[in-house]
C-alpha cells in the first residue's frame, strides 16, 4: 500500500508518496521479484498515479500491468485481482507466445495470429502478449463457438464437451451462450475477465478406473492416455469399448485392463465396465442439473447482453469431443433429452476457435466540467467541450473500438451501458458526467458456417 488518492471525479486529493513507493520496489527487489501489477482506486478516472509509479517500478520490471488498461468498471477488488493475475501468468504466456511465433516462422507461414479469449471473441497476438489474462478458459470458450458454428441451436440447450481429461458444460438460453457479465473468479477471487459461462468436472475418456472397497472408481485424475490408446493403466474410454459403446483403438487392450480391474473386484469385466459407464454418467449428469439451478438463481445474460428473464428448460443435448458417440445413448437416457452429436464432434473445438471473430468491450467517460474524455482501455485521454453529449459519446466509443479491432467481420458494435447526469455547484449545472461502455459482440464469421452448419 502506498499512501495517495485521487477522487471519483479524477481529482488528486493526496499527491503519490514516492519514499514509500521506492522503499518498496527496493524490498521486491530484494526478493528478486521482475513482475508488478499497480492498480489505484480511481485510476479509471485519473490514471496519473498508476503512471507515475509505472515510470518508477520500470527499471526493475519484466512486466507491468496496470489496472486502467484492463477496464473503464469502478469495481476497484476486481481491477486488483485481474491486474495480479495478468502479471502472474504472463511470463509463462510470452514462453508460449514466442514458441508459436517461432514455430509459424519456420514453417514459412505468412499470416494473422488471433489468441481465443474467454468471452468467445478473439484478440491479436501482439494484444495477447499484454493481456494474457483474456486468454484464460479459452479451451471451454472455443467448444462453445464450435457446437454454435456446427449446429444452429435456437432453444434452450446443454452443451457437453467431453475430452480426455474432464468434461465442460455449458447452458444455451434460446440460442444464445450464457455469460459471466461481471467476470469469472480464479481462486475465488472475482476478476474483470469477462466470460462465457462454462463448469468443468473432472470426467473424460482417459479417466483413471480403480478398484476401492469391491467398487470401481473414475477418476478424477488421468495418468495418459487410455490402453485402447497405447496407455498401461485402464480408463473409462477403455470401459466404453468393453461395454460395446465404441470400438476406440486396440480393443484387447481395453480387455486386459478391465479383466484385471474385475478380478481385484470379484466380478466380470462386464460388470465393471458397465458400473463405471454409469457413475461417470451420474456425475455429469448431475452436475449438468446442478449447473441449470444455480443458473436459474440468479439474472441470466447472454453474449447479446441481453437479460434473460425466462427459467431455463433446456429441450436438446448437444455432445462434442472425442469420445461424444461412446457417450450418447447413456447421457441421452439420463438427461432424458433430444440428443444431438455433430458429424465433426472431435475437432469442433477447433472449429470454434478458427472462425470466432474478434471482439473487445471499452469503457468512455466524458466529464464536461473538466473537459476532459477518457478510453482508459485504449489509454486515450483527450479535450472534449462544455456542449459534449451523450450522443457525442456514443459515436466516439464505437469509432475507438472499431479503430482497435483489427479483424474480418468485427462490425457488431453494441452499447451495452449508456447515461449521463447533471453535476451541480449549488443550484448551478456545472456540466455533466457522461459513462457509455459499447462491445463488439461475441460471434462467428459468417462467411465460412455454410461449410461446416450441414455437419450437425
Amino acid at each position: 500500500m502506498v499512501d495517495g488518492s485521487i477522487d471519483h471525479r479524477g481529482e488528486e486529493r493526496k499527491p503519490l508518496d514516492r519514499q514509500q513507493l521506492e522503499e518498496a520496489v527496493a524490498s521486491c527487489r530484494e526478493q528478486g521479484i521482475r513482475a508488478y501489477a499497480v492498480a489505484t482506486k480511481f485510476s479509471t478516472r485519473n490514471p496519473s498515479h498508476e503512471l507515475r509509479m509505472e515510470s518508477i517500478i520500470d527499471r526493475d520490471a519484466d512486466v507491468i500491468t496496470a489496472g486502467n488498461r484492463l477496464s473503464g468498471g469502478l469495481n476497484f477488488p476486481r481491477r486488483i485481482n485481474t491486474a495480479y493475475f495478468n502479471s502472474a501468468v504472463w511470463r509463462i504466456f510470452n514462453e508460449f507466445a514466442y514458441a508459436v511465433a517461432e514455430g509459424i516462422c519456420e514453417l514459412g507461414l505468412d499470416a494473422p495470429i488471433n489468441v481465443l479469449k474467454a468471452d468467445g471473441g478473439t484478440m491479436t497476438f501482439a494484444a495477447s502478449r499484454n493481456v494474457p489474462v483474456q486468454s484464460i478458459l479459452s479451451g471451454p470458450a472455443a467448444s462453445i463457438m464450435g457446437i454454435a458454428a456446427l449446429c444452429e441451436i435456437d432453444r434452450d440447450a446443454v452443451v457437453l464437451d467431453i475430452g480426455g481429461t474432464s468434461t465442460d458444460i455449458a447452458v444455451f438460453a434460446a440460442g444464445s451462450p450464457l455469460i459471466e457479465r461481471e467476470g469469472i473468479s480464479l481462486h475465488s477471487r472475482p476478476t474483470l475477465v469477462r466470460s462465457l459461462k462454462t463448469e468443468s468436472i473432472a470426467v473424460g475418456g482417459d479417466s483413471i478406473l480403480r478398484i476401492s472397497s469391491g467398487k470401481v472408481t473414475v477418476g478424477p485424475d488421468r495418468s495418459g492416455p487410455c490402453m485402447a490408446a497405447g496407455g498401461n493403466r485402464p480408463a473409462l474410454l477403455d470401459a466404453l469399448n468393453i461395454a460395446g459403446e465404441t470400438a476406440f483403438g486396440d480393443v484387447e487392450a481395453s480387455r486386459r485392463g478391465i479383466s484385471d480391474l474385475a478380478l481385484k473386484a470379484g466380478s466380470s469385466s462386464g460388470e465393471i465396465a458397465r458400473e463405471a459407464i454409469d457413475k461417470a454418467v451420474q456425475a455429469i449428469t448431475a452436475a449438468v442439473r446442478s449447473m441449470i439451478d444455480e443458473t436459474n438463481e440468479r439474472p441470466l445474460y447472454t453474449v447479446h447482453e441481453l437479460l434473460h428473464a425466462e427459467k431455463i428448460v433446456p429441450s436438446r443435448l448437444f455432445i462434442i469431443g472425442g469420445p461424444a458417440v461412446a457417450f450418447s445413448r447413456s447421457l441421452s437416457q439420463a438427461l432424458a433429452l433430444e440428443t444431438t452429436v455433430p458429424k465433426l464432434h472431435g475437432v469442433a473445438n477447433a472449429i470454434g476457435a478458427a472462425l470466432t471473430r474478434s471482439t473487445m468491450d471499452i469503457e468512455l467517460f466524458a466529464d464536461t466540467e473538466r473537459e476532459v474524455l477518457l478510453v482508459p482501455r485504449l489509454s486515450v485521454q483527450k479535450s472534449i467541450g462544455r456542449n459534449y453529449s451523450l450522443e457525442d459519446a456514443r459515436l466516439a466509443a464505437e469509432q475507438y473500438l472499431l479503430a482497435s479491432v483489427e479483424a474480418a467481420g468485427a462490425a457488431d458494435v453494441q452499447v451495452v451501458e449508456a447515461s449521463t447526469f447533471n453535476m451541480m455547484h449549488g443550484s448551478r449545472m456545472a456540466g455533466r458526467n457522461i459513462r457509455v461502455r459499447s462491445q463488439i459482440k461475441p460471434g462467428l464469421i459468417q462467411s465460412y458456417l455454410n461449410s461446416v452448419r450441414s455437419s450437425c
